[in-house]
């Protein structure tokens, strides 16, 4: 284990900057997850870690030494792909030995005792013999794992590992990250565009936008507090309606009022959670909207609704059902109204 700490990085590719001076410390056990948009910058980040790409300016330590100008193979970490990388003609097992092989770790009796804690490690033992070949997805996953882990490396770096599983795997695999990152302790930095992911795994999640941190916190503080439009939107996808206000309350485009908890007067943006709102008879709601569509996903319908010129989408249960056209109230405790520091022209 051991800490890290990223000092103003910058990165540019030719004319085009993609990092904007990025200061990140990260403590020794931490999990944390890069969360962000396809070209935010995370993945360059990552690689910037694991010296596979240098910096424009600024500054990699770990473990309070400077390795920014050092090669991958001197940092001691390890790197998860999401491609995998296994080699087709070695077995499970030397495929798991071969970051010890190349870097010369152990005599061969150690680097097999290593090769079979790994295995234990993600439950493929029994599948030491195998070709990639003769595996899952998922198996061929936990190989790349137990080969990431097998030197015990001072960082893990991850890069979007779980996206091409299915779904059931995609959770078995949350399951399993979340266990081995607890009975082994290590510094882990993940990649992911996912915010199922980062919510599930991290004990912190740093959110990137356009190669800038857009809020950094632990995962039930940026869900439920965020500070921007982007943050509120990319968590949870959260509704957001521009709204007039004034003291605890705030007007909508379309005249009708809401009550806050508490605001800064002026034009606002008003954040509010699928799941927070409750559909209800109109003559029931604070406000009213009108139904667009409704979504069946199983255990509970989404509803798109239509309010002014803005568009809603609610989390409800399966009874009673609203179809499209019908005019709905809505309830949401004014505690859960998240009054954001941005005009709606900021975004």
């Amino acid at each position: 284990m051991a800490d890290v700490r990223l000092t103003s990085i910058k990165k540019s590719f030719g004319p085009i900057q993609v990092l904007h001076g990025i200061s990140l410390d990260i403590a020794s056990g931490e999990f944390i997850s890069l969360l962000g948009a396809s070209g935010c910058g995370k993945t360059t980040l990552l690689r910037i870690v694991a010296g596979l790409e240098g910096v424009t300016s600024g500054g990699v330590e770990i473990d309070g030494n400077d390795v920014t100008q050092l090669p991958p193979e001197k940092r001691d970490i390890a790197m998860m792909f999401q491609s995998y990388a296994l080699l087709p003609h070695l077995s499970v097992f030397e495929n798991v030995r071969f970051p010890l092989r190349m870097r010369g770790l152990g005599s061969r009796d150690e680097q097999q005792d290593k090769v079979r804690g790994a295995l234990d490690t993600v439950q493929l033992g029994h599948f030491a013999d195998r070709k990639p070949s003769q595996l899952s997805g998922g198996q061929q996953q936990r190989v790349a794992l137990a080969r990431a882990i097998v030197t015990r490396p001072l960082v893990l770096l991850l890069d979007e590992p779980l996206s091409n599983l299915d779904a059931r795997l995609r959770e078995d695999m949350q399951v399993e990250l979340i266990e081995i990152h607890k009975r082994l302790g290590l510094t882990t930095i993940f990649v992911t565009h996912d915010q199922e992911e980062a919510l599930s795994l991290s004990d912190r999640i740093v959110l990137l936008n356009k190669g800038k941190i857009e809020q950094e916190g632990a995962p039930a503080d940026i869900y439920s507090q965020p500070r921007t439009g982007f943050a509120s939107n990319f968590l949870g996808a959260a509704n957001l309606l521009p709204a007039t206000v004034s003291g605890r309350n705030a007007q909508l485009a379309d005249g009708q009022t809401l009550t806050l908890d508490s605001g800064a007067d002026g034009e606002r943006l008003l954040a509010m959670r699928q799941e927070d709102l409750v559909i209800c008879p109109s003559a029931e709601g604070h406000i009213t909207a009108t139904v667009g569509t409704r979504i069946f996903l199983g255990a509970r319908n989404r509803y798109v609704l239509r309010l002014a010129d803005s568009e809603l989408r609610v989390l409800a249960g399966t009874d009673p059902v609203y179809e499209r056209g019908d005019k709905v109230g809505l309830k949401i405790d004014p505690a859960r109204i998240r009054v954001l520091d941005e005009s709606p022209s900021d975004i």
